[in-house]
C-alpha cells in the first residue's frame, strides 16, 4: 500500500536500461523541469523534440543542463507531436509526453491509423491522488478522456485502471462505482451501471479487483460514513480506485482535490500501445515529474 506518489520511484529498477521518453514541443517549462529531474534521477533518456533555440533558451533560463540528452529541432508543433508519435510507434521511444501543445492535437496523432498508437482498447486516463486525509494513494478514472462513458466503455475503463494497478503491485484494487447516491434508482442511468458493474464483477466477467455500486463519493471513502448508512460493503472506506459517472463529475474531482485539498497528482493515458504522458496545463513540475514515475512502471 502506498501513501506517497514518491514512493513509486522505488519501484523503477535503476540497473534495467532507461525507458526513453520523446516529449513533444519541448519548450514547456514545468515539463522540461519535470524531464530534466527524472533524467538526473536515472529514471528515462529524453529526447526533446520541438524548437530547438526555444527548447535551450528555456533551459538555460532554469538552469537545467540536458548534457547527453537528444534533441530534434521541429519548430513546427503539429510536426514537433507527428515525430513523437512515430518515434513511440516506431519502437525508438517508449514514452510519450505531451509538452507545449494541446491536448487534442496529441490525441489525434496518436489515433493515426497509420503511425498512432491504437492498440484495439479504449483510451481512458487515470489519475493517482495523493491527499493527506486518506490513508493511501487514490485512482479517479475518467476525468479527461471519455465524456459520457457507456456500460462497455467504464468495464475497459475499470481494466485499463486495474491492469495499471496490478502492475504496481496492488492485486486486486477495490473499485467504487460512484454515483449520486448510494442506492439503485431506475432514473438514475450511473446507479444501473454500477449495480451491474458489481454483479459483473462478481461474476468474473470484471477480474483482478473489487468492484462495487453505486457508492457516494462520503461512503465510498469514509469507513464511518458506510457505517452511518448502513452499507455493508468490502470498498466502502477503503476506495483505491473512484469511477467517474462521467467526465463533468470527474473533472470538477481533479480540481477540487488539486485547488482545495492540496493533493498532489499524477496522470497518465492507458489503453495505447505505450504511455502517454498527459498532464494539466496548470499541473505543477511535481505532478509531471509524478507522471513520468507512472508512465515509466507502466
Amino acid at each position: 500500500m502506498f501513501k506517497k506518489l514518491d514512493e513509486l520511484q522505488k519501484l523503477i529498477d535503476t540497473s534495467k536500461p532507461r525507458k526513453r521518453l520523446a516529449l513533444a514541443v519541448s519548450h514547456d517549462r514545468y515539463s522540461l523541469e519535470a524531464v530534466h529531474k527524472a533524467f538526473t534521477n536515472g529514471i528515462i533518456e529524453p529526447v526533446l523534440i520541438g524548437s530547438e533555440k526555444d527548447t535551450a533558451e528555456m533551459a538555460k533560463e532554469l538552469g537545467l543542463n540536458f548534457y547527453g540528452a537528444s534533441f530534434i529541432d521541429e519548430p513546427v508543433p503539429d510536426r514537433a507531436v507527428e515525430l513523437a508519435v512515430r518515434m513511440v510507434h516506431d519502437g525508438r521511444a517508449d514514452i510519450l509526453m505531451k509538452g507545449k501543445v494541446a491536448t487534442p492535437v496529441i490525441l489525434k496523432a496518436v489515433l493515426n491509423k497509420e503511425w498512432g498508437l491504437r492498440s484495439g482498447h479504449l483510451l481512458s486516463h487515470l489519475s493517482i491522488f495523493e491527499v493527506d486525509t486518506y490513508h493511501k494513494l487514490i485512482g479517479v478514472t475518467d476525468v479527461a478522456m471519455n465524456i459520457a462513458p457507456s456500460l462497455k466503455d467504464k468495464i475497459a475503463i475499470i481494466n485499463n485502471s486495474v491492469a495499471y494497478f496490478n502492475k504496481i503491485g496492488i492485486e486486486r484494487p477495490k473499485v467504487a462505482v460512484l454515483g449520486a447516491i448510494e442506492m439503485v434508482n431506475e432514473n438514475m442511468q450511473a446507479t444501473l451501471d454500477a449495480a451491474l458493474l458489481s454483479k459483473m464483477n462478481q461474476r468474473d466477467q470484471i477480474v483482478n479487483c473489487i468492484v462495487d455500486g453505486p457508492l457516494a463519493f462520503d461512503n465510498a471513502i469514509s469507513t464511518k460514513s458506510a457505517l452511518n448508512k448502513g452499507i455493508k460493503s468490502e470498498v466502502a472506506g477503503d476506495t483505491d480506485i473512484l469511477l467517474m459517472p462521467d467526465i463533468e463529475v470527474g473533472n470538477v474531482l481533479y480540481k477540487s482535490l488539486v485547488w482545495f485539498a492540496k493533493a498532489k497528482v499524477a496522470s497518465l493515458v492507458l489503453g495505447a500501445a505505450a504511455p502517454i504522458v498527459v498532464t494539466s496545463r496548470s499541473d505543477s513540475d511535481d505532478s509531471k515529474y509524478y507522471s513520468i514515475l507512472m508512465a515509466a512502471l507502466g
